[in-house]
């Protein structure tokens, strides 16, 4: 298990509720409670561990490339911060651990879970019915959320965002899953299919969380109101808002701070020294424009480094039954950002140009 997707897990409370609370962060992993349950934990670290390199590969090219401490950011009591890319976090490691879940279900990893079989025999609709193994995604629901909503202890608006990020991510996880069918029939003349659902790639629930981030809704909340604390009329104002909102939106609450510079507090690392594109194959708008967005609209240069890569090559197929292949170096241009020497940022060079003006 990777350093950066290691949880704190703790986790008391009665046999039929699995657990009454629980804590995470990114640094270390720790089960107590029930030891009937302590099956779920591997599966728990594992969810959370494919959301978050889920997360590093979906903003792996812009400024905000969800560092190390994204998780922790998103569930310390006394770091919380409610941003467009908290909001993310939430619901891609909810969706995680969902997923992670759901699949060792169905594989039967655990004893107590198994395929979801309760429409299997039901016509389904022309030409199919319902039947082989569907993922129980109930049963991963349901769990996940005895996992990651245990988290959210307060009662403030930020602990309310949260557990609905959490909830869109488990949305998205049930709306993307797909059929697949099986024909039967003579001579397969597939007079009739068997069907059953199954989990979307991560990818493709990676990708959907993604353009629900880009649509993200800010919250604005009535400040006079919430000045009042735990009042009735605060949480009258909490529950105003988001009376409004989606149940499959993300929201957030705080503007994102500039991921441009660094900010060791908030554990952002800025994009000096930041890789960057301009040359490849198949790169996407987006990716050709990285340097642009993190180097030189940052205030800082784009720099070419030469590298040396050794690489498998020339191999060929020996009788019988052996490849070998030669090692071959090749230099690869690739692009940094790095602080401009003399030269002021561009940021500063534009402002000074607009007050001239």
């Amino acid at each position: 298990m990777k350093r950066s997707t290691l949880l704190i897990l703790s986790i008391t409370g009665v046999y039929s509720a699995i657990l009454h609370t629980a804590a995470w962060s990114v640094n270390n992993f720790l089960m107590t409670g029930p030891k009937a349950y302590l099956t779920f934990s591997s599966s728990v670290a594992a969810g959370a561990h494919s959301g978050m390199e889920e997360c590093k590969f979906q903003f792996g090219w812009e400024r905000w490339n969800c560092p190390e401490s994204a998780l922790q950011l998103s569930t310390h009591n006394r770091l919380r911060s409610a941003t467009r890319e908290t909001s993310f976090v939430h619901a891609i490691s909810s969706a995680g651990v969902m997923y992670t879940l759901t699949r060792n279900c169905s594989l039967g990893d655990f004893e107590s879970c198994g395929c979801d079989d309760s429409r299997n025999g039901r016509v389904g609709g022309r030409g199919w019915v319902w039947g082989g193994c569907s993922d129980n995604v109930e049963f991963g629901e349901k769990v996940s959320k005895l996992f990651v909503d245990a988290l959210e202890t307060g009662h403030d608006t930020r602990a309310l965002i949260n557990l609905h990020n959490n909830e869109v991510g488990r949305l998205v996880l049930k709306d993307t899953m797909k059929r697949a069918c099986k024909c039967h029939g003579v001579s397969g003349s597939c007079s009739i299919q068997t069907c059953w659902l199954q989990l979307a790639e991560f990818r493709e629930i990676g990708n959907y969380l993604k353009i629900k981030y880009d649509q993200a809704h800010k919250l604005e909340m009535d400040k006079r109101r919430m000045r009042a604390g735990n009042s009735a009329d605060s949480r009258g104002a909490t529950a105003e808002t988001f009376h409004h909102i989606h149940a499959s939106e993300l929201v957030f609450l705080e503007d994102s701070p500039d991921y441009c510079t660094r900010n060791a507090s908030l554990g952002h690392h800025g994009t000096e020294g930041r890789e960057c594109l301009q040359t490849g194959k198949n790169l996407s708008q987006w990716e050709k424009r990285s340097c642009r967005r993190l180097c030189t609209e940052c205030g800082l240069r784009v720099e070419e480094r030469r590298t040396e890569v050794v690489a498998s090559c020339n191999c060929k197929f020996h009788w019988c039954c052996t490849v070998r292949c030669e090692q071959c170096r090749t230099l690869v241009a690739k692009h940094f950002c790095t602080r401009r020497d003399s030269a002021a940022p561009n940021h500063i060079r534009q402002r000074n140009r607009a007050h001239r003006r």
